[in-house]
């Protein structure tokens, strides 16, 4: 396979990766331990993506730092625990990543979860020599759709903006893109809508990671 781009950065929850149940979980035994009412799982669900602060403070109402801090690190005990047991590839995904990495292409992901998480989960799966960068929410300073973390892995890889792809699955991801000045491919196995991603600029929005092999060409 030929491409025209030299580098694809992906996210990785509802991109790459469900992680939805493993979250849910983990927010759902926070939520329950504070006796908060009236969150369902959908709620949750469409905060994924964002900081944990960020959701916390939507589902809670919650604006105090140091509270906000402090629901992060109950997640993250829990999280330690559930979510990766409750991670899995999304149908096409390896196969995506190797075929790209077969036509010479460098790979990073970009994402807001935990940086070791997602190393533990690819080598789990035995697909961590199909990366060549991670970037999670402890490495950067500012969270997407700050484009920082994107800066980071462009510069890692090598390469130069306009020969790299961002896939992702959110408004977010879609903001970071076009904050990066990077191309942006969409894909709608998450919560948001092909519609709500057509408005931010791209290249493509594909139903599936397997499209993306049509779009890289």
């Amino acid at each position: 396979m030929t491409i025209r781009y030299k580098a694809v950065c992906f996210d990785f929850d509802y991109t790459l990766a469900d992680s939805s149940n493993g979250i849910v979980k983990c927010f759902r035994m926070v939520i329950d331990s504070h006796g908060w009412q009236g969150i369902d799982d959908e709620q949750i669900r469409r905060t994924i993506g964002m900081t944990l602060e960020d959701a916390f403070s939507l589902l809670s109402g919650i604006k105090d730092p140091e509270q906000l801090a402090a629901l992060h690190k109950e997640y993250s005990f829990h999280a330690n625990t559930y979510m990766n047991p409750n991670t899995r590839f999304y149908e096409g995904s390896q196969s995506v990543l190797q075929a790209l990495k077969d036509a010479g292409c460098k790979i990073a992901i970009v994402s807001t979860k935990n940086k070791n998480r997602i190393d533990d989960f690819l080598h789990a799966t035995q697909t961590d020599h199909l990366i060549d960068k991670v970037i999670g929410i402890y490495e950067v300073k500012a969270a997407k759709p700050d484009p920082e973390g994107l800066h980071m892995a462009i510069e890692a890889l090598g390469v130069d903006k306009t020969e790299v792809l961002y896939v992702g699955d959110s408004v977010i991801d879609a903001q970071t893109a076009m904050n990066a000045g990077v191309d942006f491919c969409g894909v709608t196995t998450g919560v948001t809508t092909a519609s709500e991603l057509a408005q931010y600029p791209h290249k493509a929005i594909i139903s599936q990671i397997e499209e993306l092999t049509t779009v890289v060409k």
